[in-house]
């Protein structure tokens, strides 16, 4: 699958205006039997049909809106001072379809959270051809559809909320009234609760699926929203502070005892900095390490002089950081396209390995997306069967070891991590 350069245009821009395009007539237009409401899958259909039914049943999606009246919600939403969260646009915009009253159709009912057109698009132009077998997957997307089964424009549309773009800004004061910290990996969270299976009749359609590649690929767009926030002109300062929902988290928020820091030597910065939360351009360097060792000994170079530049001055930050997109966006195309294979395992479980040795992974927010990179290709791997399911099954018990090291931040020990790690590497070389 080709993807086309994204440089120079702000991620959740571009993704909610082409969700936004278009009139959304409601889940309520996809959910008769005939459609996508089906109480089991309809033999000799190209698609299950039970979308509708496995969405409201498992979905997290499906439930955004209704977390909105609980009480931790509300009392979000009352340290910020901004009413019931129910009818709070910062808090609509990801917990619903939030699109404007002028483009809601007849059976559009906000409450239905994050519904079927908030993820696919107004559907009022598409909703009639795509029901039909010899309408390609391609007209509909011109006709408003949102690509979806795009890594890069899936990845796109899912930062807007999980992450925080422009337009939807997830602020360090929304976190400091009680929100949870986000984290998010493109492929781990597109098969948490999927609501669709990719089979035949889904590659005839949308083309090939490869796990591998949409974790390197989300890697590196959500490293490029991050430098897209930093360099905002509007959204990256807040007074006198940067905007510290873009910093990792643990570096301030940890128990003040003395002798508890440790140095990074991806970072070069001593203690009692405040260093950028950059998970996705650690991990981000494994993934270009398969496809290009110079680009990614390049890429280190050039994130180490962006934590630098943090400590010079904002103009140095800008420069650094947007010199640094353009190293990620100018690889993009290459990572898309690499042929992702059972040999590529060995490779990222090595760095990563290789990186906590030399403690790289002495923040929380790296260990994390390190541990669900593992998972993410090995699962990948042996759903394309390039790993017997055996040996899959014996190595996951390892990742299961790594992910334990990382299931609560705030009692996260780099040790333990390092250890896991190595024992990972040694059954999966």
């Amino acid at each position: 699958m080709l993807v086309a350069s994204i440089a120079g245009n702000a991620f959740g821009q571009g993704a909610v205006a082409k969700i936004q395009a278009h009139k959304h007539l409601g889940a309520a237009t996809c959910a008769s039997s005939v459609c996508h409401g089906a109480a089991e899958p309809l033999p000799g259909s190209n698609v299950m049909q039970n979308e509708f039914a496995l969405w409201q049943e498992i979905d997290p999606h499906a439930r955004a809106y209704a977390l909105l009246g609980e009480p931790k919600s509300l009392a979000i939403a009352r340290n910020l001072g901004i009413g019931d969260p129910r009818q709070a646009g910062v808090c609509l915009d990801c917990h619903a379809d939030f699109v404007p009253a002028d483009l809601r159709g007849a059976k559009f009912q906000l409450d239905d959270g994050v519904a079927c057109e908030a993820c696919h698009g107004g559907s009022e132009q598409w909703i009639a051809s795509h029901t039909t077998k010899d309408t390609p997957h391609a007209e509909n997307v011109e006709k408003g559809m949102y690509p979806i089964s795009n890594p890069v424009q899936r990845a796109k549309l899912c930062l807007s909320c999980h992450m925080g773009t422009a337009d939807r800004m997830i602020t360090h004061r929304i976190m400091g009234a009680g929100h949870p910290r986000l984290s998010f990996e493109l492929d781990t969270f597109t098969w948490l609760n999927p609501h669709y299976v990719v089979d035949d009749d889904y590659v005839a359609r949308k083309g090939a699926f490869n796990g591998a590649r949409d974790w390197g690929v989300g890697q590196g767009v959500a490293a490029m929203n991050l430098l897209d926030q930093l360099t905002h002109s509007k959204l990256a300062w807040q007074g006198i502070f940067p905007e510290l929902v873009l910093f990792d988290c643990h570096a301030c928020h940890k128990p003040m005892t003395a002798g508890s820091w440790k140095s990074r030597p991806g970072t070069g910065l001593g203690p009692g900095v405040v260093r950028l939360n950059d998970a996705n351009l650690v991990v981000y360097r494994y993934v270009l390490g398969l496809v290009d060792a110079g680009g990614s000994a390049r890429l280190l170079q050039e994130t180490r002089a962006l934590h630098q530049a943090t400590t010079q001055s904002r103009e140095a930050t800008f420069a650094a950081a947007k010199k640094l997109r353009g190293t990620i966006d100018g690889s993009l195309q290459r990572v898309s396209d690499f042929s992702f294979d059972a040999s590529a395992l060995g490779k990222i479980v090595g760095a990563i390995s290789a990186d906590a040795d030399r403690g790289e992974f002495n923040d929380y927010s790296a260990a994390e997306q390190a541990a669900m990179a593992a998972q993410s290709v090995i699962v990948a791997f042996t759903t394309a069967k390039q790993i017997d399911e055996t040996r899959a099954k014996s190595i996951m018990t390892y990742v299961d070891r790594v992910y334990a090291t990382v299931e609560n931040g705030d009692r996260y020990d780099p040790a333990r991590f390092v250890a896991a790690m190595r024992e990972l590497k040694r059954v999966t070389l």
